[in-house]
């Protein structure tokens, strides 16, 4: 199987080698339980979600490329700097997604099953947005369908301090004590089969999402958190 393109690669290295450690000078995050995640095979990182830049910090500090979903319209612009940008979010480990249609969630689920299958490594926020109060919400059942469909072994993380990275109004990242997370895998392999009942689906995901309080300490809020502008009842 070819390997990626050179200029692909290069940016893949620069990210891991270069900018990782770059930021792992300034912010100096404090990393526990690394130990934790596989080095090899599927691997789902369920983590909670409290700023805009969690998913930098989940990058430069899990040791395997981490893919992450992102809006796919960000890899289509046109020109130099177009194919900078695509190429330079698939190096920091994002996969195109479209969203904002009635097929986004499948899509979504669909490009993440095809990294996991794969045998990578996809992180998940399984409150579907980030927490503007503090507390832990209840989790979506896409991580849980995920993990049975797949049978790859779920990693919950818990990110600490990240909302002070870039609060609201501030245009570039700021100082803040970062802490993260990882706990000991979890095994759903007892419910091989059993993913299309959505009772399941619930129980595994209650499971995760209690794996990741654990690690918190977060308040937990038995309801899907919603955003200010969000209308649905």
């Amino acid at each position: 199987m070819p390997g990626p393109p050179e200029g692909e690669l290069l940016l893949s290295l620069l990210v891991r080698f270069v900018l990782g450690p770059l930021v792992r000078v300034l912010y100096r995050p404090r990393v526990e339980g690394v130990e934790n995640v596989p080095g090899h095979g599927p691997v789902l990182l369920a983590a909670n979600h409290r700023a805009a830049l969690d998913t930098g910090v989940i990058t430069f500090t899990t040791p395997r490329k981490v893919r992450f979903l992102g809006k796919a319209e960000y890899f289509t612009g046109k020109g130099l700097k177009g194919r900078f940008i695509a190429r330079s979010l698939d190096a920091l480990g994002y996969v195109p997604v479209e969203r904002g249609n009635a097929q986004a969630g499948l899509a979504a689920l669909e490009a993440g099953r095809k990294v996991l299958e794969d045998g990578g490594v996809f992180a998940i926020y399984p409150e579907g947005t980030r927490s503007l109060d503090g507390r832990l919400h209840r989790g979506h059942t896409g991580v849980a369908a995920l993990a049975l469909s797949t049978g790859a072994k779920v990693v919950p993380v818990a990110l600490f301090g990240t909302e002070g990275l870039q609060p609201d109004g501030a245009r570039i990242p700021r100082p803040a004590k970062i802490r993260v997370r990882f706990g000991a895998p979890l095994d759903f392999s007892r419910y091989e089969g059993m993913e299309s009942a959505s009772a399941i689906r619930r129980s595994v995901t209650d499971e995760i999402m209690y794996a990741i309080l654990e690690l918190s300490g977060q308040e937990y809020v038995d309801s899907y958190h919603k955003r200010p502008d969000d209308k649905s009842a």
